[in-house]
């Protein structure tokens, strides 16, 4: 039985900001942001959205009244979390109104999260075939201003929906995973920002790369010539890029061509909206399947995951027949499209305006946010959200 990705979301806020400028700004060459990291702008959000409003910005894409009575599964991935105890999955359930008789929760490994709960949905939809998953991965990247992680930050969220005779991607049985303890990024409690060590965080990606693609193979038996693709977790689309030149020189020109090729189209919606964390691999997935040309239904494609901290994952996938959409197409090209560009200036106040750890009471302008879903602020501790289509 085939089970995989049926339906995917996508939502990012509506600002961004451009490398160029931001480069300007911070006395480097813009070369260095625009080549030397690989992005173009970057989404920057406002205080009236946070981890719950995209991701279900994300999942309102992907429901309808069909598939809502079947989902009984709802994992959050994010490392943006909103409460320390209360689960974003829970607040998903009521702004979404799923079953209440669904399991809800959420999972947190740095930005390897929504891959655990695409796998743990398959399996729970192997066993209930009948039934069906959401799994959302939403986050908001954000290492500070005039840092050297600056440069990677974003926010965003995918939603995708898990069941039988997927539409999309069937997803391989086998993986191949790598955990190991190490400190190449982490975010101490009460930080809303980051810390990370870049250079050893490149190298410890590229290296989980290499062993869970090889591991794999054996487990599998399969052939680097039988995938058509690779898609990559993308903080930053020349990390991707990196991963890949390390595996070039064991397959043909002609492969090493047709892999090129891929990681281009899967790139592209990264190159504008920055490091989804949790959300980046899907994106670039996503991205792949609105871009690509070559790619038929049948083709094999492979995934890697990474969470630093760390966790690797790899994994495959079979293209089915309804994996091109013209409408999710459409609607990611517009959302893309229509955002607005701020100043740098413009880009500071707005990073400086995200509510502070700890906030007791809070009050968010959200009268120039369009999104279906906003937050309005807090109340005694207590997060409050409102569905502005229905208020």
């Amino acid at each position: 039985m085939d089970v995989g990705i049926d339906r995917m979301g996508f939502y990012t806020p509506s600002y961004k900001v451009a490398m160029a400028d931001l480069a300007q700004a911070r006395g480097e060459d813009p070369a260095k942001y625009l080549i030397g990291i690989g992005q173009t702008s970057q989404a920057v959000i406002p205080p009236s959205q946070d981890a719950v409003t995209m991701a279900a910005n994300a999942a309102l894409q992907v429901l309808d009244e069909e598939n809502r009575s079947k989902i009984s599964l709802i994992i959050f991935g994010t490392e943006s979390g909103v409460d320390n105890s209360k689960s974003g999955a829970i607040y998903l359930q009521k702004l979404l109104h799923l079953n209440s008789a669904a399991r809800a929760f959420e999972i947190k490994q740095a930005c390897y999260g929504a891959t655990a709960g695409l796998q743990m949905a398959q399996d729970f939809v192997r066993a209930h075939p009948e039934q069906q998953a959401l799994v959302v991965g939403s986050d908001v990247a954000r290492y500070g201003l005039y840092t050297p992680g600056e440069v990677t930050q974003g926010a965003g969220a995918v939603a995708m929906i898990v069941k039988a005779k997927p539409t999309i991607l069937a997803l391989s049985t086998c993986s191949s995973v790598y955990s190991e303890d190490v400190m190449d990024f982490w975010r101490p409690l009460n930080r809303t920002e980051a810390m990370v060590d870049g250079h050893y965080s490149n190298d410890v990606y590229q290296q989980f790369f290499v062993k869970t693609v090889h591991e794999y193979l054996r487990q599998t038996g399969l052939s680097l010539n039988e995938l058509q693709a690779l898609v990559f977790h993308l903080p930053y689309t020349k990390m991707g890029l990196k991963a890949l030149k390390r595996l070039l020189p064991e397959v043909s020109e002609a492969q090493q061509q047709k892999w090129l090729a891929a990681f281009n189209a899967s790139s592209l919606a990264s190159r504008e909206v920055g490091n989804l964390y949790t959300g980046s691999l899907y994106l670039s997935l996503l991205s792949l399947l609105d871009h690509s040309d070559s790619l038929q239904p049948g083709a094999q494609i492979g995934l890697f995951s990474y969470g630093s901290g760390a966790q690797g994952e790899f994994y495959t996938g079979t293209l089915q027949p309804g994996f091109r959409n013209q409408r999710r197409s459409q609607l990611i090209e517009q959302m893309l499209e229509q955002r607005t560009q701020l100043s740098v200036h413009q880009y500071e106040i707005m990073f400086s305006q995200w509510p502070s750890a700890g906030t007791e009471n809070l009050v968010v302008d959200t009268q120039h946010d369009q999104s279906d879903f906003v937050f309005t602020g807090i109340v005694d501790y207590k997060r409050q959200y409102v569905q502005q289509s229905l208020s």
